[in-house]
């Protein structure tokens, strides 16, 4: 039994410790101890440690004793505290999603002897591995991801609910998507490209640019196209470009009857109860990963696969932390289980060029009943 440390305990950190504690003695670390006892009220066979991950004295010193460390904290946070784990020489799976490129602590962590697994969520993450595997099967020429995690009630205007702050779907909305189109790389404003797709139990969604490609921009150059595309229920894009165009996304502060206050936080925080998901609301994700390329005998293949994952009601865990935590649970148990040992900086898809990883995660998430349906073209 290993000794397991996560950091973060909101819904997707929670729900990785609770599923990692079937098998492990497990640490989940918070700033809040209120938030922590919520969980260990879940989870009693969980250890509980105060912990901000902004002290990185103590957070090295916290990591001392841990054979795996599973961070899930803000984006905002991430890259520093990845930088500050691999200095720990601690081997980690990271799931915060941070702006920056990973692949800049690489030769950090070869130096320390660090295996460190980084975007390892659904999307970035699933979609990356099932790249790295067909990767290896054919020669690819096109990708594409198409991702989002919906609330089952409509409730007008935005018909939206995140599991996350405001900020970080608003950051989604703002930045410039990345995409290669025919080998170059092409820049193109968030919220765009809008198109309606058919999708099984659910119906037509809306999709649009997103800077989701990450890493594969850099480790899969050979791939001439590559797209991913976010999903909402048709007409939530118009209400946000609504917003942004208005100049309610803005970061510089304005003045109201002598305060400062920018408009980006005024509309976080009017978004915060409008987009809350509440701890028991149902909600699903949908992602559809279509890869295309020709097979050792020169015929050109399609390969899709399909996610249609819920909330659980039996555990009272929502889609997102399923899809995203149990994606990195399932490479936690599968680096304990040694099936990959490589030292350095590795995103989703260079663990999924290995059949055996490939499929220790699908299996895995199959046991918890979050199943990718494959259909060859």
């Amino acid at each position: 039994m290993s000794k397991v440390i996560v950091l973060g305990s909101g819904m997707v950190g929670s729900a990785m410790a609770i599923d990692l504690s079937k098998k492990h003695t497990v640490t989940l670390t918070d700033r809040s101890q209120q938030v922590l006892d919520k969980v260990k009220a879940k989870c009693p066979s969980l250890n509980l440690s105060v912990l901000d991950v902004t002290n990185i004295d103590l957070l090295k010193s916290t990591l001392k004793e841990h054979d795996l460390v599973v961070c899930a904290v803000p984006g905002f946070l991430g890259f520093n505290t990845l930088k500050a784990i691999i200095e720990a020489e601690k081997n980690v799976i990271d799931i915060s999603f941070f702006p920056e490129n990973s692949l800049e602590l690489d030769a950090l962590a070869k130096q320390k002897k660090v295996t460190a697994i980084v975007d390892c969520g659904v999307a970035p993450g699933m979609d990356n591995i099932i790249l790295g595997y067909y990767n290896e099967k054919l020669k690819l020429n096109f990708f594409e991801c198409l991702v989002g995690g919906l609330p089952k009630v409509k409730k007008w205007p935005f018909c939206y609910k995140a599991p996350f702050s405001p900020v970080d779907v608003i950051e989604e909305y703002t930045r410039p998507a990345r995409y290669i189109e025919n080998g170059h790389l092409v820049i193109k404003d968030a919220l765009t490209d809008c198109e309606y797709i058919d999708f099984d139990k659910v119906g037509t969604l809306e999709s649009f640019n997103s800077d989701g490609l990450r890493s594969i921009i850099f480790t899969m150059p050979h791939i001439k196209d590559m797209k991913e595309k976010t999903l909402r229920y048709p007409g939530h894009v118009e209400y946000v470009k609504v917003l942004k165009e208005s100049g309610f996304f803005n970061t510089k502060a304005i003045e109201m009857n002598g305060q400062k206050i920018s408009p980006l936080d005024f509309t976080s925080k009017i978004l915060f109860n409008e987009w809350k998901l509440g701890e028991t609301e149902e909600e699903f994700t949908v992602m559809r990963v279509t890869v295309k390329g020709t097979n050792v005998q020169g015929k050109e293949e399609t390969i899709v696969y399909n996610l249609h994952d819920e909330f659980c009601g039996k555990t009272n865990t929502s889609s997102m932390a399923r899809t995203t935590g149990y994606t990195a649970t399932a490479a936690a148990n599968m680096f304990l289980d040694g099936l990959f040992q490589e030292k350095g900086v590795f995103p989703p898809e260079l663990v999924g060029k290995h059949e055996d990883c490939f499929l220790y995660i699908l299996n895995y998430l199959k046991e918890r009943n979050v199943i990718y349906t494959k259909t060859i073209r």
